[in-house]
């Protein structure tokens, strides 16, 4: 069998058609022969050459996204005058991915459903635990350059992360359109009335705007 001269393209499309049938068809119910039989025309060789299996797969398309889409290090890297607009940017580049990255959303629909899993849950709650550290990181950055009010940034961090990355999700906590509305008012208000002003009325609106996407998950 000749050699892959572009194994780089040969897991873009397995990362591809894995993420589309996990969306559409379910991870659990998705296997490693379905994956291959939709490469038109890889093997499964093809396959193992560059996976031990659909978990690794699913980690690489989470790595992926990441690297791609993850709104702390484009934010780091933006020339804004403080703390506080570097933390509006991350809460913007964050809420554009979300609402208008078609594979982001895929993404995002496989790990609300493989959050029954307690294993899956647990890396949630770690990847939640990474939010905090970085998001603490741009408070206390606003802190120091009194762009933002002096605070605890850590349970700032915490209380903002957890209400966005967990009571919004259907998954643990089911709600009407409406009332997923109303979570999102509560949440900015909760945080404007503490005095932390970093949400503006465009940030209010690409956040009332995800409300669409978390129904459809």
């Amino acid at each position: 069998m000749p050699r892959n001269k572009h194994p780089e393209e040969t897991i873009k499309k397995i990362l591809d058609v894995s993420l589309q049938l996990f969306a559409e068809k379910g991870y659990e119910q998705t296997t490693v022969l379905d994956i291959v039989n939709n490469l038109g025309g890889l093997t499964r060789g093809a396959f193992y050459h560059h996976f031990k299996s659909k978990e690794e797969v699913l980690r690489a398309i989470y790595n992926r996204d990441d690297e791609e889409n993850n709104p702390y290090y484009k934010a780091m890297k933006a020339d804004v005058p403080n703390g506080k607009e570097r933390l509006k940017l991350v809460l913007r580049l964050g809420l554009e991915t979300t609402t208008q990255n078609a594979q982001h959303q895929a993404l995002s629909s496989v790990v609300h459903q493989l959050l029954k899993s307690p294993r899956f849950m647990a890396e949630h709650l770690n990847d939640m635990k990474i939010d905090i550290g970085q998001f603490t990181i741009l408070l206390e950055e606003g802190m120091a350059d009194g762009s933002l009010k002096q605070g605890n940034a850590k349970l700032i961090a915490e209380l903002f992360v957890i209400l966005i990355n967990f009571w919004t999700i259907p998954n643990f906590f089911p709600a009407t359109p409406e009332e997923m509305v109303t979570k999102v008012e509560m949440i900015i208000q909760i945080i404007t009335s503490m005095g932390y002003d970093f949400i503006d009325d465009e940030l209010v609106q690409m956040f009332l705007n995800l409300t669409e996407i978390l129904k459809a998950h």
